[in-house]
């Protein structure tokens, strides 16, 4: 009896165990969830941890090649990975971990398949290793035009947040709690000797343009904005 009883409980066991590793492969990494403050605020989450989606991702998907047990995508072949929607003033939020010497960057207000450093706008992401970066290819530089200020970034291997604001004409990055870029790009001239016709588009498409580093990416979020006030309304209730 006793030898029975002990039989039916490693049995037990064993079929719980199995459950709970199939429950645990199939759920989304909380790591890609709003907060309670962005749910109410309208942030759009652009990815759940499982999948690129091409209802909202176009370009390069199978460039950036999704983990679905870490909830993370990483720059493989590269290429350009950008939304299909258009965004003109907008907050958009990530997080990346980058490898030695890594490179990437964001496009924003641009086209697919342009150069988005002169037809548009790219922000640089860019390890502190890189060797022979100009002042304005440093992370968080507006490619070309703004330097941005230097010692934000964690060490290589650890996860650092980005939030990149447009609005009008003003932009705004920050890293890691730290503003490393706050500019008026009416006000900016090209640094780089070269000519930047797409620096005022008003709109575009907003995404990461691979350079076949392994970057990983995940938490990636936006939100539309339309004044100086719904930055102010973001700041009051991420207070809470």
């Amino acid at each position: 009896m006793k030898n029975w009883m002990i039989a039916l409980s490693a049995c037990i066991v064993m079929l719980t165990s199995v459950n709970v590793f199939a429950q645990d492969t199939t759920a989304k990494c909380s790591c890609n969830s709003l907060s309670a403050a962005e749910q109410k605020l309208g942030f759009k989450q652009l990815f759940d941890g499982t999948k690129l989606c091409s209802k909202i991702w176009q370009g390069s998907i199978d460039g950036y090649p999704v983990d679905t047990a870490t909830g993370t995508f990483r720059c493989n072949k590269g290429g350009q990975l950008m939304t299909i929607e258009e965004y003109d003033n907008f907050v958009f939020r990530f997080e990346f971990q980058l490898p030695p010497k890594g490179n990437n960057g964001v496009g924003i207000r641009t086209k697919l398949g342009v150069n988005p450093a002169y037809d548009g706008m790219e922000i640089q992401i860019l390890g502190d290793d890189y060797a022979g970066a100009k002042d304005w290819q440093k992370h968080g530089s507006i490619y070309g035009v703004v330097p941005a200020k230097t010692g934000a970034l964690k060490p290589n291997g650890q996860w650092n947040t980005e939030e990149i604001v447009a609005l009008g004409t003003k932009i705004k990055v920050t890293v890691n709690g730290q503003v490393i870029v706050d500019a008026d790009i009416a006000k900016a001239s090209p640094v780089d000797g070269h000519k930047h016709p797409g620096l005022l588009n008003k709109s575009g498409v907003v995404g990461f343009l691979g350079h076949n580093d392994p970057v990983v990416f995940r938490n990636v979020r936006i939100k539309k904005i339309v004044c100086e006030e719904c930055l102010k309304k973001i700041a009051d209730a991420e207070k809470k």
